[in-house]
C-alpha cells in the first residue's frame, strides 16, 4: 500500500489579540507539530478529547486552514520525498528545495493551485443542519462544487447529482426539497453527496455521525466503507466515539493537546494501548454492566490550556508513570515494532533496557 500523505511539523495556531491596540497577546496552539502518514485506500482514525486540536488537523490538511509551519506532501513520488528530506538536512534555504516544495507543498498552495485541489480533498462535517444552506434545494446544494469548478453545468450536472444521490439511499424525487425537510441522516446523506460528486480522492470526516441515532450511525458508517470501495477512497474518520472509530478505522492515532502521541493499527491499539493517555482514554469507555469494575482508573485532572502548554511531555500533569525526564524533554515519535508509534519517555526508557 503507497502513501498518499506525508505531514511533517504541522502547525496551526490562533492569535489571541487584546489589549487597547488590539495587537497578538499569545497563541492557541491547537495543531503543534504534527506527524502523519496516511496511505492510500486506508481510513485512518483520530481521536482524542474535546479540544484537542482534531478538527484544525484535518481542515488544515485539506487547506480550508493555511497552516503556520510545517509541509503537506501529497501523492509525492518516494525519490522526491527523499530529496526534500537530504535537502532539508544539508541545506534547507536552497533553491532547489523552495521549487520542489512549491511544487508538491499543499501549504504552499495559492489561487489556482489550491482551488484545483478542492477537487481531490473534501470534507463532511459534524453537523449537517449548520452546513446545508437551508435556503437552496437540494439539486443545488449538490451540483454547486460541479459549477464551483467548471465540471459540469445544466441538465449534465442535474444527470450527475441524481446518480450521487442514489448511490448515498436517496433519489431524484428529494431534488427539489430543502434540508429541513429531510431527517437528520438523510441531511448528512446530502452532504455526503456533495463532498462526493467531484470524485476526490481523499475526505475528512469530521466526526460524521455524532448528531444521529445509533441506528441511523450503523447505516452511514456501512454508506462510508461500501463508498470508499467503491470510488478508492481513503477517509480521514474523526472522532471521539471510540466505539464508532473501532468500527471503521484500518489505523487510529490519539491526539492531545495539538499533539499525536500514539499511531497504530486499530486492531494492535484497542488491544494493548501503550501511551498512558491513550490508556486513560480506553479506560474511560464505559462498560454495560454495573457489577464490573476497570482495572486502571479513568482519566484525572483538566486538559492543560493550548495557549500555555506544559514543558517537556504535555501529558505529564495527569501522568501517574511521570519522570523527571518528562517535565523537561519533549518525547518523539519512536515505533515500537511494525509500525506501532508512540511517544513516551517511559516506554522509550523500558524498550531500551
Amino acid at each position: 500500500m503507497s502513501t498518499l500523505l506525508h505531514i511533517k511539523g504541522l502547525k496551526k495556531y490562533y492569535p489571541i489579540i487584546g489589549g487597547i491596540f488590539k495587537r497578538k497577546m499569545a497563541d492557541v496552539k491547537a495543531v503543534d507539530g504534527v506527524n502523519l502518514t496516511i496511505m492510500k485506500g486506508e481510513c485512518f482514525g483520530l481521536v482524542g478529547e474535546s479540544g484537542c486540536g482534531k478538527t484544525t488537523l484535518g481542515k488544515t490538511i485539506i487547506r480550508l486552514l493555511t497552516p503556520d509551519a510545517g509541509s503537506i506532501y501529497y501523492n509525492i513520488p518516494e525519490d522526491i520525498l527523499e530529496e526534500i528530506d537530504k535537502l532539508e538536512k544539508e541545506n534547507p534555504r536552497s533553491s532547489k528545495l523552495r521549487r520542489i516544495r512549491e511544487e508538491y507543498d499543499l501549504a504552499t498552495f495559492k489561487g489556482r493551485k489550491l482551488r484545483q485541489l478542492r477537487r481531490k480533498m473534501q470534507i463532511v462535517y459534524q453537523d449537517p443542519t449548520t452546513s446545508l444552506d437551508p435556503r437552496m434545494l437540494v439539486k443545488d446544494i449538490v451540483a454547486e462544487p460541479l459549477v464551483a469548478q467548471g465540471l459540469a453545468r445544466g441538465s449534465e450536472a442535474k444527470k450527475m447529482v441524481v446518480d450521487m444521490l442514489e448511490r448515498v439511499g436517496l433519489s431524484e424525487k428529494h431534488l427539489c426539497r430543502y434540508p429541513h425537510e429531510f431527517s437528520g441522516g438523510q441531511r448528512q446523506r446530502i452532504a455526503v453527496s456533495r463532498a462526493l460528486i467531484v470524485r476526490p480522492e481523499f475526505v475528512v470526516l469530521d466526526e460524521p455521525t455524532s448528531s444521529v441515532d445509533v441506528s441511523v450511525r450503523a447505516q452511514l458508517l456501512n454508506l462510508f466503507k461500501d463508498l470508499g470501495k467503491d470510488f478508492g477512497l481513503t477517509y480521514m474518520f474523526v472522532s471521539h466515539d471510540l466505539s464508532v472509530v473501532e468500527v471503521i478505522s484500518d489505523r487510529v492515532a490519539v491526539m492531545y493537546l495539538g499533539k499525536i502521541v500514539e499511531v497504530a493499527t486499530t486492531e494492535e491499539l484497542f488491544k494493548e494501548p501503550l501511551h498512558p493517555y491513550a490508556q486513560g482514554l480506553f479506560a474511560s469507555i464505559p462498560i454495560p454492566d454495573p457489577t464490573r469494575r476497570r482495572e486502571r482508573p479513568p482519566l484525572t485532572g483538566d486538559v492543560p490550556s493550548p495557549v500555555n502548554p506544559p514543558s517537556g511531555c504535555r501529558f505529564h500533569p495527569r501522568c501517574q508513570s511521570v519522570t523527571d525526564v518528562c517535565r523537561k524533554e519533549e518525547p518523539q515519535l519512536v515505533d515500537v515494532g511494525n509500525g506501532h508509534l508512540v511517544a513516551c519517555h517511559v516506554i522509550s526508557s523500558e524498550l531500551g533496557k
